[in-house]
């Protein structure tokens, strides 16, 4: 992209270059960091429906979409073997939240023994990005609470024995409701009765250099808020004074950015800075809800897409995109709970684009 800062440069030359880049620095503060970043986009592929189309057509499908990151929920072996044939796909793999407490007390040997028999000897290793550790476990199973960091541990410790734990790193997908507060963003806050879990799980990230993973749906928050919450302000279309929320010297234009940085000002509440948020799904419906259209679906993960690619960022974080999944690959039509949650999908199974979003 063109450098926005080289029409600064004639006017300093008399100046000493140093103390010329210096004034630039004092213009910009992106100038001393480096360009926009961009940051990976990938699409989840839940399996939740009796329609969907064969292995070889969603491989098809990814590829004719350059989508090369793929988020899967389990370790079906078929599912992960039909993508071991495309090395440029790489996967995150969930481990589903009924099997931590095997992997917890699990003996570091057994842990490894898992890791090979159920994903290694399905996947070479260089197509995992990331290992998602339970589900969600904070909001609906507080039963598996305590064993999500023990079973982290022990497949870090089982990866490092294999000598891939800098390659595939580990985390656990929350649902944005482990924040007791969230607004304004620079007031979020980790619900206390969950901190003495949360916490150790957030240094372990620290520690390992692996991001924390949310899962976001402005979609469920505008319906569950609106009023208070616009459509404009979760399709990111917020313009006037009275829409976009100002948080000290920020201005959030819309909800994407408000709940991610809510996320990091919570982290750093708790004083652990520098850890990436990861948005490890946001979607919206296309039908079955108030305001699911595919209109609203288009506008919604266009702008995400287009964020990511840009390397946009979000108030606290400029310029660094946030790596996000897109929910959902198809339509799941045998999911439970409300009608729209059976109608995220991006693709037809036809394979035809339900909307025509775009993942350049």
């Amino acid at each position: 992209m063109p450098n926005e800062f080289d029409h600064h440069h004639h006017h300093h030359q008399l100046l000493h270059p140093k103390f010329s880049l210096f004034l630039l620095c004092l213009l910009s503060p992106s100038i001393g960091s480096t360009a926009a970043v961009a940051a990976p986009i990938g699409i989840c592929y839940g399996r939740v429906a009796n329609n969907l189309p064969p292995p070889a057509a969603v491989l098809q499908i990814l590829q004719t979409n350059n989508i090369s990151s793929v988020r899967l929920f389990n370790t079906d072996p078929a599912t992960l073997q039909s993508f071991s044939s495309t090395p440029t796909i790489r996967l995150t793999i969930g481990v589903p939240n009924e099997l931590l407490p095997t992997l917890a007390s699990a003996t570091v040997h057994a842990a490894l023994a898992w890791l090979q028999s159920n994903i290694l000897a399905h996947i070479p290793p260089n197509q995992i990005h990331y290992l998602a550790v339970g589900n969600e476990v904070f909001l609906k199973d507080p039963y598996y609470i305590p064993h999500v960091l023990p079973a982290i541990l022990n497949l870090h410790q089982a990866l490092q024995t294999l000598g891939l734990s800098q390659t595939i790193k580990l985390s656990s997908p929350q649902a944005a409701s482990v924040l007791s507060a969230s607004y304004p963003p620079s007031s979020a806050s980790f619900d206390p009765s969950l901190q003495p879990s949360l916490l150790p799980l957030l240094h372990f990230l620290r520690d390992t250099n692996s991001p924390f993973m949310v899962n976001s749906y402005p979609y469920f928050s505008y319906l569950s808020s609106h009023p208070f919450v616009s459509l404009d302000y979760a399709l990111f279309r917020a313009s006037g004074a009275g829409e976009v929320v100002l948080d000290g010297g920020l201005a959030y234009s819309n909800l994407f950015d408000a709940s991610v940085d809510a996320f990091v000002s919570a982290m750093e509440r708790e004083g652990i800075a520098g850890v990436p948020v990861v948005v490890s799904e946001t979607g919206w419906p296309t039908i079955g809800g108030e305001a699911a259209s595919v209109e609203n679906a288009l506008a919604y993960n266009a702008e995400v897409v287009r964020r990511a690619v840009e390397g946009v960022g979000t108030p606290r974080r400029p310029g660094v995109g946030v790596e996000v999944f897109l929910f959902d690959l198809f339509d799941e039509n045998e999911k439970g709970g409300e009608e729209y949650e059976k109608h995220f999908g991006i693709f037809g199974p036809d394979g035809l684009s339900a909307y025509g979003l775009s993942f350049n």
